[in-house]
């Protein structure tokens, strides 16, 4: 059965419209809240995501948040930790508190399948665990990526220098998707109603995916962003995902055995 996974919280509209068409939804989630409004919403499973997690992402650490959200709705639906799982211990950790299992997308990214550039992926696997950075100015949310010159540039740019640069940006990613104006205006006034965002970062968030895309798509890090969890700073090879799965079974029932032993 088809099943679509949110980076952020739909619309109960949103999650009533999917059941109609026979899809499934999981959305990720930061707060114990958060996750008893989704499921009061009828989702069917959702993401805890800890702070350590990359792109989007919240401020309560991982060993903190999956066990209140376990609390909260497990047993009901099914709940998969995120945020610094990179490894069996980390699985075994993840069900101990409760979890039905983990979701890993910086360990996932960082394999032979993963569709992301090699030299962009090579970038990955310099960063150490204190080389990320969780900033608004990309477009207004807390969102974890690698610091680079990109990044230190947006943060340290003034009200003044910030908006026409955002809007340079936002005019290049109409042009590339094919966007009306109409379209990028009412998105943009919806999200400044619903987020209170500045107008400059209001424009940035209209142009946050051609930043993510310019870097693991087009494999140009120098205009992009890098979004990945804290994780990155233990992972030094680019396994396959079979070679992955099967080390990280291996890594759990080891882990099993010796708790229990």
């Amino acid at each position: 059965m088809p099943l679509v996974s949110f980076a952020g919280a739909p619309t109960r509209d949103a999650i009533g419209r999917l059941h109609d068409g026979g899809v499934l939804c999981m959305p990720t989630v930061g707060a114990r809240r958060h996750a008893e409004k989704m499921a009061e919403w009828g989702v069917d499973a959702v993401i805890a995501q800890g702070g350590e997690g990359g792109g989007h992402t919240g401020v309560i650490p991982t060993s903190l948040l999956l066990p209140q959200v376990v609390d909260a709705v497990g047993g009901t639906i099914p709940v998969l930790g995120a945020g610094g799982f990179h490894d069996g211990r980390g699985l075994v950790a993840a069900l101990a508190w409760g979890a039905d299992g983990v979701a890993m997308g910086t360990r996932f990214l960082l394999t032979q399948e993963s569709r992301v550039p090699e030299h962009v992926k090579r970038l990955y696997l310099q960063a150490s665990v204190t080389d990320t950075v969780v900033t608004r100015a990309i477009d207004g949310a807390p969102q974890r990526v690698i610091r680079t010159p990109v990044v230190d540039r947006l943060e340290s740019a003034s009200p003044v220098t910030r908006l026409p640069r955002a809007l340079r940006s936002a005019l290049r990613f109409r042009n590339l998707t094919g966007t009306s104006a109409g379209d990028l205006l009412r998105e943009g006034l919806s999200m400044r109603r619903n987020q209170d965002l500045t107008w400059s970062q209001l424009v940035m968030a209209a142009n946050a995916p051609m930043l993510t895309k310019a870097t693991l798509v087009d494999g140009r890090p120098e205009v992009g962003i890098l979004p990945a969890g804290q994780g990155v700073g233990v992972m030094d090879e680019l396994p396959t995902v079979e070679a992955l799965m099967a080390r990280i079974m291996a890594d759990a029932t080891e882990t099993l055995a010796r708790l229990c032993g």
